[in-house]
């Protein structure tokens, strides 16, 4: 079993940061990939971000790329989400996602029915 912690959502101003947290525990071994994902109000849950945990290569939602770093610390067992340049629309639940399955090539894992372990998530709100 995975646990998974988001932490550091909050609110802040059009053009703030801020960087949410995922700790995790467990049977974590064998992990292949950790993903960021959001959902906001009256929509589906959207992929965010993603890191290949062994080769800490990374993978973004083009409306993020550039303001968003998702990176990881081994030692911790902890993968981070800096955001940068918030806009309104950042606005939504943010999840962490632990995926244990195995990708030929450079395929990253962009839908949530592929991830095994998913967070409770943590609130981000942006003010305009």
């Amino acid at each position: 079993q995975v646990q998974l912690v988001e932490s550091g959502g909050g609110l802040v101003q059009d053009g703030g940061s801020l960087r949410l947290s995922c700790a995790a525990s467990g049977r974590t071994d064998s992990r292949s990939f950790m993903g960021w994902f959001r959902q906001a109000p009256g929509k589906e849950r959207r992929f965010v971000a993603a890191i290949n945990w062994n080769a800490g290569t990374t993978y973004y939602l083009d409306s993020v790329m550039g303001r968003f770093t998702i990176s990881r610390d081994n030692a911790k067992n902890t993968v981070y989400l800096q955001m940068n340049s918030l806009k309104p629309e950042d606005t939504a639940v943010y999840f962490c996602a632990a995926d244990f399955k195995l990708y030929s090539g450079t395929y990253y894992p962009t839908e949530d029915y592929e991830y095994d372990y998913w967070g409770q998530g943590t609130q981000v709100t942006v003010s305009s």
